[in-house]
């Protein structure tokens, strides 16, 4: 058992980690792991039902941020998440509530990498790049119909 102190204490240190950048569940329950499990599983179920830490809500701000700095695949965008400890279910779920604007991200993004690289490689060799970064055959075949359309 704990105290009443115990609990704010832990609960004032997982806000203060949470503030500076937003975290996962998974990478609090990595980064506490030395404390009291019980403790820290009462503190990360009261800090979910006042609404700081969300994996859903963090899924959607994390993808927002890769789409505007990086070049990825969708499959490389469920590793990224996946490596921060998200569960696969909402990964899936927001991929699939999302797979229209998300095919259209992975067309510009795959365009931008052939664009690229189209003077220092091969068709073929940037072809084989893309597929070994999990771009879709289809998806990649239709950044090229852009590039050569405009």
């Amino acid at each position: 058992m704990y105290t009443i102190e115990d609990f704010d204490k832990l609960k004032t240190k997982v806000l203060k980690y949470i503030m500076y950048k937003k975290r996962t569940e998974q990478e609090i329950k990595r980064k506490f792991s030395e404390e009291d499990n019980e403790l820290l599983e009462d503190v990360i179920e009261h800090l979910k039902e006042i609404g700081y830490i969300n994996d859903n809500n963090y899924v959607e701000r994390a993808v927002a941020e890769y789409i505007n700095l990086n070049n990825l695949s969708l499959k490389e965008l469920k590793y990224k998440l996946q490596a921060k400890g998200i569960n696969v279910e909402v990964i899936e779920e927001y991929i699939y509530n999302h797979e229209e604007e998300l095919e259209e991200y992975e067309i510009n993004s795959a365009k931008n990498i052939i664009i690229k690289k189209q003077n220092s490689m091969e068709e073929q060799n940037i072809l084989q790049y893309l597929l070994k970064k999990g771009y879709k055959m289809d998806l990649i075949r239709q950044a090229i119909e852009i590039i050569s359309n405009s």
